[in-house]
């Protein structure tokens, strides 16, 4: 209850960066978490390295860091100052993110700011991009896809069908801006989508889509 009060506090304040009048669902933190859960079950996966980008409260984190193992590394990008103390908090009191503390680290900025030292074999993303001006989301894009690794998988959430409501009975402006949207979104879709997750017991009900970078065959000499 305390997140949700915090979150819906934040949200009232900073819609366009918030987005949501409440924390992701366990069913969805799952879904989001779904590729990654794969990988790190598996006896003899390397060490991987995991990025989470706008996460919040924490509702995905808490999948997250009961996943991570002592030979990875988990790095959060959030730019609003009451959740990245709160998550800091966690790491300093939580059970489960204490036994990843040394391995985590909190960064408080814009993600077009944030500069890894190696690329990312997982990147969760909660950031609310149908609320975000088309250049932006352009940006952000290009930060994902610079951030992750070749044979890496991108996981990101968008609310179900908001951009096809928004075309229909937005302002003028309002659906140009979907439609731009529209169009910086879906080639990336097209062409590194692996697969979508229905979620519907959230809220509101949410769509996980799943990109993957395939690793680059090595070039001849």
């Amino acid at each position: 209850m305390r997140d949700h009060l915090t979150f819906f506090q934040q949200f009232r304040q900073r819609f366009k960066t918030t987005g949501a009048v409440a924390p992701s669902s366990r069913f969805l933190a799952s879904a989001m978490t779904g590729p990654m859960k794969k990988t790190l079950r598996e006896a003899d996966a390397p060490p991987q390295r995991i990025l989470e980008i706008g996460p919040g409260t924490g509702a995905v984190t808490r999948s997250i860091v009961k996943l991570v193992r002592p030979v990875d590394r988990f790095d959060l990008v959030e730019l609003n100052e009451t959740f990245v103390n709160l998550l800091n908090q966690r790491f300093e009191s939580h059970r489960d993110y204490q036994k990843v503390k040394q391995q985590s680290q909190v960064h408080m900025l814009p993600l077009q700011e944030f500069a890894a030292e190696k690329p990312y074999d997982f990147i969760i993303s909660g950031l609310p991009l149908n609320n975000f001006s088309t250049e932006l989301v352009r940006e952000i894009f290009e930060c994902y896809f610079r951030l992750l690794a070749p044979g890496g998988t991108l996981s990101y959430f968008e609310y179900m069908y908001v951009r096809s409501i928004r075309k229909r009975v937005g302002s003028r402006e309002e659906k140009l801006r979907m439609r731009s949207l529209d169009e910086i979104i879906t080639p990336y879709l097209n062409e590194h989508r692996i697969y979508q997750s229905w979620v519907f017991v959230n809220l509101p009900p949410a769509w996980v889509q799943h990109l993957k970078v395939e690793d680059r065959e090595p070039t001849e000499n």
